[in-house]
């Protein structure tokens, strides 16, 4: 079994950056002090209350320990203090540093969640599913961000921007395997790195899939 202490730091590392992710967006929105809050709780546990739904696990861990929907709440209201910090100096987020907090909380947040959504679909059931635990990490990693972006009238980069998705099923896999070997520290490490390098690769080389651009009427 994985180091729970080691398990429960990267998920606070990762509801810590998905919440940084939906308050961000929040604020890019003009959300109010309390639609930040929202955004960025929704975001960091949004995930987790997909993933353990999937597993029949209920109610989801999320509401089971406060600690979650607090840790995002309290760095919700950081960040929103922060910007408006900035904007009493009259120094206000640029949309370019937007882009970039929101790409690397965004990265951080999906390699952690799929690491830890691989890992409790493999240990509540899915010792013998691949698929089980690959799919459970894709949606606990990329769960959150689809319901900021669907909140917030946004095209959710799940599905146009890089590789967002893609990188969540290869660091599944990487996961799953990982896992089947007993390197359970190994899953946990090996694949948040693994997403987060394929996320910035995709960012600097401009990856991404083919798609068709236009029909004509």
């Amino acid at each position: 079994m994985p180091s729970l202490t080691l398990t429960l730091l990267f998920e606070l590392i990762g509801t810590i950056a998905f919440a940084i992710s939906g308050a961000m967006t929040g604020l890019r929105k003009s959300f109010d002090l309390f639609g930040v809050i929202a955004l960025g709780i929704i975001t960091a546990t949004g995930g987790g209350v997909v993933r353990d739904l999937l597993l029949d696990r209920t109610p989801p861990s999320a509401f089971v320990s406060p600690i979650y929907a607090l840790v995002a709440a309290i760095t919700a209201i950081a960040t929103f203090l922060y910007a408006l910090i900035r904007q009493k100096q009259g120094n206000r987020i640029t949309k370019a540093f937007y882009r970039k907090a929101l790409f690397y909380m965004d990265s951080i947040g999906l390699g952690i969640f799929t690491a830890v959504g691989c890992q409790t679909a493999f240990f509540l059931s899915g010792k013998n599913n691949f698929f089980l635990c690959v799919f459970c990490g894709m949606m606990t990693g990329v769960g959150g961000g689809l319901l900021r972006d669907m909140m917030t009238a946004s095209l959710p980069d799940i599905f146009y921007r890089y590789v967002y998705a893609v990188a969540s099923l290869i660091g599944g896999v990487l996961c799953t395997v990982l896992l089947r070997l007993g390197a359970y520290n190994a899953a946990l490490y090996g694949t948040s790195v693994c997403v987060l390098l394929i996320r910035m690769l995709a960012s600097r080389y401009n990856w991404s899939l083919p798609k068709v651009k236009e029909f004509k009427e």
